[in-house]
């Protein structure tokens, strides 16, 4: 910029070199901010009770689950507790403490959701009741339900529908109900 002084006469120059240091300075300040980091979505807290069986087959046991299968649904509820911390949208409530009848008995599935008042005693957001149904001895279907556990109120279920393979079959049906039904493809909830 030519600016001329009038007592003297003289032609100074003036240029934008102060306004430039402004602006850069403002400019590095701009970038020294952090920038926003977007809030990871909160985890839910989930209950996860103990996968349980219900024997429709001929050779089903009156007494409850034999050794053998209770080592399978052991197994299937480690998977799916590993399968849902691993996918980032849940963190797993400590169940093993619960003192109720229908978590000790492992007959949630017929508690009309007391799942949820269990769940909620405990701090968790929702309940996880996960269920075998043994049709035969080589037929079973894997089922789940997942409730809110302030309201009971059904968040989401599903079930595998018929699938073939012994006891040992069990975890692989589970996990791939559970990524198809409750983790891909699913709104957060």
């Amino acid at each position: 910029m030519v600016q001329q002084q009038r007592a003297t006469g003289k032609i100074t120059r003036r240029s934008g070199g102060r306004r430039k240091s402004v602006t850069a300075s403002l400019l590095c300040a701009a970038l020294l901010v952090p920038f926003e980091a977007h809030a990871a979505p909160a985890l839910i807290k989930l209950a996860v009770f103990d996968f349980e069986i219900e024997d429709f087959s001929a050779g089903a046991s009156s007494t409850g689950a034999t050794p053998s299968d209770a080592a399978q649904l052991a197994n299937v509820t480690e998977r799916v507790r590993r399968l849902l911390t691993q996918s980032g949208r849940y963190r797993l409530i400590d169940v093993g403490g619960v003192d109720a009848p229908a978590v000790k008995t492992h007959t949630l599935r017929e508690c009309n959701g007391c799942d949820a008042g269990i769940a909620l005693k405990l701090g968790a957001e929702q309940s996880f009741v996960g269920i075998v149904s043994r049709i035969s001895r080589t037929e079973y279907i894997v089922k789940f339900q997942v409730r809110d556990a302030r309201t009971g109120t059904v968040v989401v279920d599903g079930d595998s529908g018929l699938r073939m393979g012994a006891d040992y079959s069990w975890s692989r049906g589970a996990a791939g109900l559970i990524k198809d039904r409750l983790l891909e493809g699913r709104p957060e909830q």
